[in-house]
């Protein structure tokens, strides 16, 4: 987020784009002594041209690529005055939450013992009020009578932050959670560190809240403060995935590091739901200092294993996520999502959710639902989906977005059923497509072979 200011702006931070090479931007990544704003130290781009140098290095914010976001930025050689560092510390002040995670969590106790009738949450401010605070919010809408059963469960009644370019909070269908929920449980996982998944850590509070025979923890880590309004300490960090920053400092950092070494034989899995926009780099360096923390725990027989993980996230990331992660494999389930207007259960074709888990276990041990036309094949080893037909002479399900794929011979792999052969690019496309010059070259340093977002010239952290 965040974007050099004209003539050179071209895009923002962490979560441009996806891959910042596509607005002529690349991530240098995260770097020793950087700037903070709001969101926490601030990462490192670089302006990138077709076929020229690398230009000037620049900061901007990890968390947002909107400037009316966060309108963070600052050249990396730029020296920036006493005065205006005192302002941008101020401003930053400013910017925190009303309460701390502490005296949230004070405020729910109070809450709670509450007569039903005085209990209301503030729409408009997002908060739970105290009877003595409903003068001020006079003007606002409530909620009004919340019941315990909605305190454990804040994601049906806070609003999602669904800006796609700074949130993108999409929040799993029922149906999708308890599949994952229920895949944890059957692969023998008594710990999740849930990174930006409320509803995964919400079902499993609410279900450990109920009967003793259920022995799964949770422990969120989330950029959305409102939680810590319902969770304790122990049960949520105020996180940012893109820049590994615990808001609430070292005690944070240790609470996250205690439940991530906690060994009493017990097995411990990060499931991760990031925006879609996300830059892959900044999240990969992120997700892999979090299994660095579990791997620093150093238990016995741990070896050179990796601690267990879902990455769910859209299937055209398969490249770039398996660039960081070659361990990992993507499974054919299709992750669905209550406020997404395309990426919800029963769509067909183009249509069906394109949201995968992407996980360094053993595909064969991820059992997909056969009511939902699920099935094992014999041939690789995996469940794939009812349309993903193995192709013997890729001898692969090549399938990636639900539909039967046809295998080309002159480009020697399976391409989706709509896609045809064209003589003058040399490869399958559409049949509207414009054929380009095949002398063009990558956009990013003017050599022929590659496209811009596989242009190894872009920095990676």
């Amino acid at each position: 987020w965040g974007a050099p200011p004209a003539p050179c702006r071209a895009g923002g931070g962490a979560m441009a784009a996806g891959q910042a090479g596509q607005a002529g931007i690349a991530l240098v990544g995260p770097a020793a002594g950087a700037p903070s704003c709001p969101h926490g130290p601030a990462l490192l781009f670089v302006k990138t041209g077709r076929g020229k140098e690398e230009g000037r290095r620049f900061y901007a914010c990890s968390a947002c690529r909107d400037r009316k976001d966060c309108n963070f930025f600052q050249w990396e050689d730029e020296k920036v005055s006493e005065t205006r560092l005192a302002a941008r510390e101020e401003y930053n002040r400013n910017h925190q939450p009303t309460f701390t995670h502490r005296q949230n969590v004070e405020r729910y106790k109070k809450f709670v013992l509450l007569p039903l009738s005085k209990r209301r949450f503030c729409q408009e401010c997002q908060q739970l009020l105290l009877p003595a605070e409903w003068e001020e919010h006079s003007n606002h809408q409530f909620l009004c009578d919340i019941s315990t059963a909605q305190l454990k469960s804040p994601s049906q009644f806070l609003y999602p932050l669904e800006n796609k370019k700074t949130n993108a909070q999409y929040l799993f269908a029922d149906r999708s959670c308890q599949f994952l929920l229920n895949l944890l449980i059957d692969l023998g996982f008594s710990r999740v560190l849930s990174v930006g998944t409320p509803r995964l850590h919400e079902m499993i509070q609410s279900k450990a809240s109920q009967g003793e025979d259920f022995r799964v923890r949770s422990l969120l880590l989330d950029i959305d403060f409102r939680y810590s309004q319902f969770y304790t300490e122990d049960e949520f960090c105020h996180y940012n995935m893109f820049n590994h920053y615990f808001f609430g400092g070292e005690a944070a950092h240790e609470t996250c590091r205690k439940f991530l070494c906690e060994d009493n034989g017990e097995r411990v899995i990060l499931v991760t739901d990031p925006p879609f926009g996300g830059l892959v780099e900044a999240l990969a360096s992120s997700f892999k200092k979090l299994m660095a923390m579990w791997k620093e725990a150093g238990k016995e027989g741990q070896g050179n294993k990796e601690m267990p993980m879902f990455w769910i996230f859209p299937y055209f990331f398969e490249s770039r996520i398996l660039d960081f992660f070659p361990s990992f494999s993507m499974m054919d389930y299709q992750v669905d999502y209550d406020n997404h207007a395309l990426y919800k259960h029963g769509k067909t074709g183009r249509r069906q959710s394109p949201v995968r888990i992407f996980t360094n276990l053993t595909p064969s041990m991820i059992v997909l639902p056969a009511e939902e036309g699920y099935r094992f094949c014999t041939f690789c080893q995996r469940y794939v989906s009812s349309g993903n037909q193995h192709c013997e002479i890729c001898n692969s399900c090549t399938s990636k977005d639900g539909r039967r794929w046809k295998h080309c011979v002159l480009c020697k792999k399976c391409v989706k059923p709509s896609w045809f052969h064209c003589n003058s690019c040399n490869c399958c496309a559409l049949p509207s497509h414009s054929c380009e010059e095949t002398d063009s070259g990558c956009f990013v340093c003017g050599k022929a072979g590659h496209k811009r977002r596989a242009c190894p010239s872009l920095s990676s952290t």
